[in-house]
């Protein structure tokens, strides 16, 4: 929708784009609307364009806009809903008989209709954004998988993590689990990876020092490719950064211990090192459950926060019901 300030400037929009439909104010600045609908109804390069004539004063009736050509006369005050109801039935090319205000309204009855209006608004609004945030996750979660194909060659990383941390966060900070950043951060955790070398990513065997230094930038990395995303400030970006600490001071990649690191970060840290563990990796084959769990036990304190570890023996029957669910074929 283009917006002039007079029929001047009005006029120059028009010749430099010819408009679906035209909506003039009978009390427009400088050349009034009547007149001005009458110029372009009288020029065989505007006469088809459909108008659409307001008024609020006695300055024109139904039989003016008529003798002066427009396809439609509306009376203020109206339903901003039914101006655009009848500017998209003209637009379509379904003027062939003109609409005519009925007459003006009570004030009582034009509010009722502006809050139908509005409430109307509100439900499309709330339709489309009920839209947006599906595909906004759909997208998410392929963008997840194809990373984790490019990283561990699978495609289920992203979705155990996610359900291991959701279920662990239950437990320890049920706040985090109804949390739609840190969902988000949960799924795209290791994004930053995308700007790691695939001689690194997928090499066979352990990684040189130099190599190592290199791998660990992904948290970083992650955290500058989603600060711009809304809906990952906050606890998303914590956990992208920071799910590589260590509760004894000794992860990446700022050496935060205990408490420092942000709660949602200890907790994706075990369920991203139980996938890891149960998983096969370039590098190893995958280790047992039982194999996993004596680790992860062992690291409470350590690796991993002990109430977090606590948390993990607590819902250890549903996460292994979440492996079995994604297990990959």
């Amino acid at each position: 929708m283009d917006e002039a300030a007079d029929a001047d400037e009005a006029r120059q929009r028009i010749i430099q784009s010819s408009p679906d439909a035209i909506v003039l104010d009978v009390s427009m600045p400088g050349q009034n609307g009547v007149s001005f609908c009458a110029v372009l109804k009288g020029s065989p390069t505007t006469r088809d364009i459909p108008i659409v004539l307001l008024t609020g004063t006695d300055q024109a009736n139904e039989t003016i806009a008529s003798e002066v050509g427009a396809d439609a006369f509306m009376l203020k005050p109206f339903s901003p809903l039914e101006l655009l109801a009848v500017v998209e039935r003209l637009a379509g090319g379904l003027h062939g008989t003109p609409y005519r205000a009925t007459g003006k309204r009570l004030p009582d009855e034009q509010l009722l209709l502006y809050a139908r209006d509005l409430r109307h608004l509100l439900e499309l609004e709330r339709g489309q954004r009920r839209l947006l945030e599906s595909a906004y996750r759909e997208t998410v979660s392929a963008l997840a998988s194809a990373l984790d194909s490019k990283d561990t060659r699978t495609g289920e990383h992203s979705q155990r993590v996610h359900r291991y941390a959701a279920e662990l966060a239950r437990i320890v900070a049920p706040a985090l689990a109804d949390d739609e950043s840190v969902a988000y951060g949960f799924v795209l955790h290791d994004i930053g990876k995308i700007g790691i070398p695939d001689s690194i990513l997928q090499k066979p065997g352990p990684l040189t020092t130099p190599e190592r230094r290199v791998m660990q930038t992904h948290t970083v990395l992650g955290e500058q490719m989603l600060s711009g995303v809304t809906l990952l400030q906050g606890g998303g970006l914590e956990v992208v950064r920071s799910h590589h600490e260590r509760w004894d001071g000794h992860g990446y990649p700022d050496g935060s211990a205990g408490t420092a690191i942000p709660m949602a970060a200890r907790v994706f840290a075990v369920a991203d090192a139980l996938d890891a563990m149960t998983s096969d990796r370039p590098y190893r084959g995958a280790l047992g459950w039982e194999d996993a769990r004596h680790e992860i036990l062992a690291e409470a304190g350590q690796q991993f926060d002990p109430d977090v570890v606590e948390a993990f023996t607590l819902r250890e029957r549903a996460l292994r019901e979440i492996r079995r669910e994604l297990a990959t074929a």
